[in-house]
Parts: structure tokens; sequence; C-alpha cells
């Protein structure tokens, strides 16, 4: 029965990155680990593989409508997929199966990964439903790349331990860092991502065996989600349903603190 409703999940996830631009990715992750049973590593290293190809589908759309931003795409690509490999490659497998423990709990590597990951998740979920402001006096700034090459490496290693796109980080840093337009900071954000999540997935490769039968199978159910929830983006309004996701990723964020840390 968990299967089948993570199955289901798989083409919800594709449905809310097609509807909103990203942002459905974050729920990857705790739908292998909690529906479908699988470790954290390898559930994060899946969800790389699963972002960045239903991204790639969501990136072609974007791009034909042209809200993709190339060459500012290319800049924060660049100095991400780096850190994502890095993250995947020497990371994620040199960190300890056990960190600590206390007299009736082990804080372990997989307990780490998942906690780390409701923090962020918390974060993204304050973002959605918070109503932001652009300010209008950064429509003239130009940043220096630097900058753009330090918050690309930054994202990049968050995206590698949580397995997570980023988009719903990199959507924000292309709106205030790069004084892109939001459709076309999102559709950008679909090319960093589905870069970064499938480079990221090849240091996965070296170090797990991967089911690729189970891969596939989630996968292609995603991608039909994405085209649906594309196709249905431009007759629903997208404020409301980001606003509600928000709340959805806000509650899923304590729920997994309180499995994680109150076993």
């Amino acid at each position: 029965m968990d299967s089948i409703f993570g199955y289901f999940g798989a083409l919800f996830i594709g449905l809310i990155i097609g509807l909103l631009g990203g942002g459905g990715s974050i729920l990857t992750v705790p739908l292998l680990v909690y529906l479908l049973a699988y470790n954290p590593v390898v559930a994060t290293a899946y969800s790389l593989f699963v972002v960045g190809s239903s991204s790639l589908i969501g990136a072609i759309q974007k791009y034909k409508n042209g809200n993709v931003a190339i060459k500012t795409g290319l800049a924060f690509s660049f100095p991400s997929f780096i850190a994502v490999y890095a993250s995947r490659r020497f990371l994620v497998p040199a960190i300890p199966d056990k960190l600590f423990t206390t007299q009736n709990f082990i804080f372990t590597k997989d307990i780490l990964i998942m906690v780390f990951f409701a923090i962020i998740m918390l974060i993204a979920s304050i973002s959605m439903i918070k109503k932001r402001k652009r300010n209008l006096k950064s429509l003239h700034y130009k940043q220096p790349y630097y900058k753009t090459f330090l918050q690309g490496l930054a994202i990049g290693i968050i995206t590698g331990l949580i397995g997570a796109g980023g988009g719903f980080l990199y959507v924000p840093a292309l709106v205030l860092w790069a004084n892109l337009p939001m459709k076309k900071a999102v559709g950008t954000s679909l090319v960093i991502v589905s870069f970064n999540s499938l480079i990221g997935f090849t240091g996965d490769m070296q170090t797990l065996e991967i089911d690729w039968n189970f891969l596939w199978l989630f996968t292609s159910l995603t991608i039909v989600g994405v085209i649906i929830g594309g196709r249905l983006s431009n007759f629903i309004p997208n404020t409301v349903l980001k606003k509600g996701f928000g709340y959805l990723i806000l509650l899923m964020s304590f729920y997994i603190l309180l499995k994680e840390l109150y076993q």
C-alpha cells in the first residue's frame, strides 16, 4: 500500500514542479524515506536524479515560452554543480555513520541528514508563505561575479546534502541578486537545478548501487506530472498555490523533526 501511495506521490511532485516551476522536489526525499523505506543517503541520491530529470523537462517548457536567461543560468550552474558533485562524491560518504550517543539516543548520519533537511524545509516554507517586495533600487545593480560564484557554491553544497533541487533557493537568489523578473527566475532556476542534480547524481553512481528499474518508473511518473502541471499553470494563478504548498512544507518539516529526534 505504501508503494502505491509513493508512486502517486511521484505524480504529485511532478504536478507541483509543473505548476510552480519548482518546490515539489523538496517532497521527494521524505516520500522516499517514509513511504518507500529508503535510507536517507540513497533517498537523497535518487531525489537528485528525479529532480534533475523532471526539472529538465520543465526547463524546456519554460525555454519555449522565453522564460530562461541562459547566460545567468550558466553563471550560477558552474560553481553549483562543482559543489553538488563534491558533496555527493566526497562529503556525504565521509560523514560517520554514528556521530554521538547519549544514554537513550544515537545521533546517526541518517538522522543528521533528515534534521538538516527539515531545517531547510522550514526556511523554504517561510519564504513561500511570506510575501516579498522587490527592491526597486537593486534593478540597476549588477552583482560582481565572485559573489555569484560564492552563492552558487553555498547553494550547491546545501543541494548536495539534502538531495533537493534547490529551486526554492535559486529563485530568490536570481530575483534579488541577478535582477531577473520572477517568471524568468523560475525558468532559469529549472536549468540550474537540472544541471546540478544530474551532475551531482554521477557522484552517487560511484559510491551506491542504483536500482534503475525503480528509479526510471518513479522519474517517469514525476515527468508526467510536470507536463500536466506545466499545462495547468497557464490557467491557474500560482500565488495561492505557492502559499498553500508553503504551509504543507512547514507541517512536514515539524513532522520530520519530531520523528527523527523523538523516536
